[in-house]
């Protein structure tokens, strides 16, 4: 097991409103995504999932969010592509990708094209099982507003259907994987 508290304390070293904001964040995704693979009876690594959604928004420091208190010079778009380089540096080729692969429900390489997103030219969609639980858990938890609230799955699934009608069917898609068989 990796000490995320330890990579954690590393980037956010002090007890500032965004160290609280990430740390509340990814430990309500981390327990969501145990709760729905419990739930749901499948098989993944459960010491990975909660280790990657305890870092899987590591690189948010990097950008402008002053709404929930980063003031990096990227666009947040970008925060999981900082995350996956943030990762890697720490050597942990495993986690990384979970960053970049966790926004919406998923980029393919014709949404970063057809929304002229910032970002590298390639899939960044959630592969494994792991990465999957991790996506689907992240939409229910915002960073802004009452950051302990879950949401419905009705307000995700409006959220998500705002992204186009891919990014809906993709998470359509997590949600049937992850609901109680």
């Amino acid at each position: 097991m990796i000490d995320t508290q330890k990579i954690i304390d590393k980037y956010y070293n002090d007890n500032s409103r965004l160290r609280t904001i990430l740390t509340v964040h990814s430990r309500l995704v981390a327990d969501k995504a145990l709760e729905c693979a419990r739930r749901s009876g499948i098989v993944c690594d459960l010491n990975f999932v909660e280790e990657a959604a305890m870092l899987h928004d590591i690189g948010i420091f990097k950008c402008n969010a002053p709404d929930i208190f980063c003031f990096g010079d990227k666009p947040y778009i970008c925060h999981g592509i900082e995350g996956r380089q943030i990762l890697e540096e720490e050597g942990l080729a495993r986690h990384a990708p979970v960053c970049e692969r966790h926004t919406g429900s998923g980029l393919t390489i014709d949404d970063i094209k057809s929304q002229k997103l910032p970002l590298p030219l390639r899939d960044m969609t959630p592969q494994s099982i792991e990465e999957k639980l991790i996506c689907y858990a992240d939409k229910f938890f915002s960073k802004s507003g009452d950051i302990r609230a879950e949401k419905s799955l009705e307000r995700v699934m409006k959220s998500m259907e705002k992204h186009g009608p891919e990014s809906l069917e993709r998470f359509r898609a997590l949600h049937e994987l992850f609901k109680s068989r």
